[in-house]
């Protein structure tokens, strides 16, 4: 508990970038690490199988659109179901308006999640959301 953290798998480099001030349009898909300091418009995932992808979005960063990874450490907004295969971290500025399905979280005091929280299985992907009715 007090103890240093361990990666627990989770991709410690950022292979790509999304820039402040940059809007995407559409679906992305990436492997390894990405972080997001722009605006997306559309789902973020990761490659299926990669267990060690991280997305980060910075404090700046807004994702409308369902998001499915197996890392995420977020400051941003997110607008959309989200789906977290492994770890969750949320920082005190993060938000996310829709349901969250994970396996374990963190959540730092301050940051919000408008909608429904399931927990899964680690590795278990589940998508939570429109479908679901």
């Amino acid at each position: 508990m007090f103890g240093k953290k361990s990666s627990s798998g989770a991709q410690a480099r950022i292979d790509s970038l999304i820039g402040a001030g940059t809007s995407v349009e559409g679906k992305i898909r990436f492997s390894g690490g990405l972080r997001i300091d722009g605006e997306v418009r559309g789902s973020v995932e990761a490659v299926a199988g990669v267990s060690s992808s991280t997305l980060v979005l910075s404090d700046q960063a807004r994702v409308e659109g369902a998001v499915t990874v197996a890392h995420l450490v977020l400051n941003g907004t997110i607008a959309g179901p989200v789906c977290v295969t492994d770890t969750l971290e949320m920082q005190p500025k993060a938000r996310i308006i829709g349901d969250v399905s994970y396996a374990s979280i963190e959540m730092h005091q301050g940051a919000v999640i408008e909608g429904r929280l399931v927990h899964v299985a680690p590795g278990v992907v589940e998508p939570i959301g429109e479908s679901d009715n």
